[in-house]
């Protein structure tokens, strides 16, 4: 079964002299994504592969003829896993500099990111697009709401990942997870020089997957973890940088009985999460329903944020009285607080109401989801 992605026309996004890169998580599609688009693209195209050793000691030479000869007589260049390309933003800023009119193409896991190698050397001549696990907004142009609310316990304890989402069946489901966890998840992180070994990651993934929805102490997991607490802070920054983590901090407007100083961690896939914990058993035999509830609809909310370009920080609401709020979304100049129940209803907090009366405030639950994600 293949998921139609939001990202179908990716003409909207070339432009002459610019170069487009798009890139995620590893095993999201990115790849497909290219290809399909370049079955049906209307320019001359060529495209390359980022293992090609050719083509990796043109575009790291820095030779502006040796660069300019690659890439002449093409209106469009692709180059897909380019992140394997040393110093390949440099290149590329070659190509978009020196030959006129051409689009660039440019697909990539995180590290292009973690390795600093697009960022600098493209500034104001790239455009970025995120691909994420298939959200429940592309999800919908399969199925109709009574359907996705019918698979909503499989996106909880399996995720999302395409070819998870396409798998038929739990078994299979539960092999292609492994497979993502135990090969990919960490791949670009583990690659860099300042990071060692995989253990240490895996663990603290694991406290951090029994801890979601609660305030995490990065000095407790130090010591649990039996290192310094900036090294963990060093570690889930690579973790957030590589889509595996994702981080909510809390809101205040500098009230004295606000919490803000602990963050929040979700994973961007809930069957990542679940696999690392070794749980992929059905609702009715789980504990944690509340936690992965909070998890999807958070992370699929920041999906869809994302596809429509809908500016806004999230954020946690917490006072010392405990009194609390999933979500804070800080958006057109207004507060947004949604409260995620997976059966118990709710209200808002008192305090919060008489802090900020203009706020609109959400119950989310298995009833009105989708309007909230989709």
């Amino acid at each position: 079964m293949k998921i139609p992605r939001f990202y179908q026309q990716l003409d909207s996004y070339l432009k002459p002299n610019k170069v487009l890169v798009l890139y995620g998580p590893r095993q999201v599609g990115k790849t497909t994504l290219l290809t399909e688009y370049l079955k049906k693209t209307k320019y001359k195209y060529r495209l390359d592969f980022g293992e090609d050793i050719r083509i990796r000691e043109v575009l790291e030479s820095n030779n502006f003829k040796k660069i300019k000869d690659y890439a002449a007589g093409y209106e469009l260049l692709a180059i897909d896993e380019a992140q394997k390309i040393p110093g390949v933003g440099n290149g590329l800023k070659i190509i978009v500099d020196q030959i006129p009119g051409i689009r660039v193409i440019a697909t990539g896991s995180s590290s292009f990111d973690l390795a600093g190698q697009i960022g600098e050397p493209l500034t104001g001549r790239k455009i970025t697009l995120i691909l994420y696990p298939v959200a429940q907004k592309e999800l919908q142009e399969q199925h109709n709401p009574f359907e996705l609310r019918g698979r909503l316990e499989d996106y909880l304890i399996y995720g999302s990942y395409p070819e998870v989402a396409a798998a038929e069946n739990p078994k299979e489901k539960a092999r292609i997870l492994g497979e993502i966890t135990s090969s990919y998840l960490l791949k670009d992180i583990l690659a860099l020089d300042k990071v060692k070994g995989s253990q240490i990651l895996v663990d603290l993934l694991r406290l951090l997957a029994f801890q979601i929805g609660s305030e995490v102490s990065l000095s407790e997991i130090g010591q649990k973890l039996r290192i310094d607490y900036k090294t963990v802070a060093r570690y889930i920054d690579l973790l957030e940088k590589n889509f595996v983590l994702f981080t909510l901090r809390g809101y205040s407007r500098n009230l004295r009985n606000e919490i803000t100083k602990k963050a929040k961690y979700f994973f961007f896939d809930t069957g990542i999460r679940n696999t690392l914990i070794a749980n992929l058993n059905p609702l009715e035999l789980r504990n944690d329903i509340e936690m992965l509830w909070e998890n999807f609809l958070i992370v699929e909310r920041q999906k869809k944020l994302s596809y429509r370009e809908i500016p806004a920080n999230l954020y946690f609401w917490r006072t010392w009285q405990q009194q609390e709020i999933d979500l804070i979304e800080e958006r057109e100049g207004r507060l947004f607080a949604y409260e995620f129940k997976w059966s118990d209803k709710a209200r808002a907090p008192k305090a919060f109401i008489e802090a900020y009366p203009q706020a609109e405030f959400q119950v989310v639950n298995k009833d009105n989801y989708l309007d909230f994600v989709t």
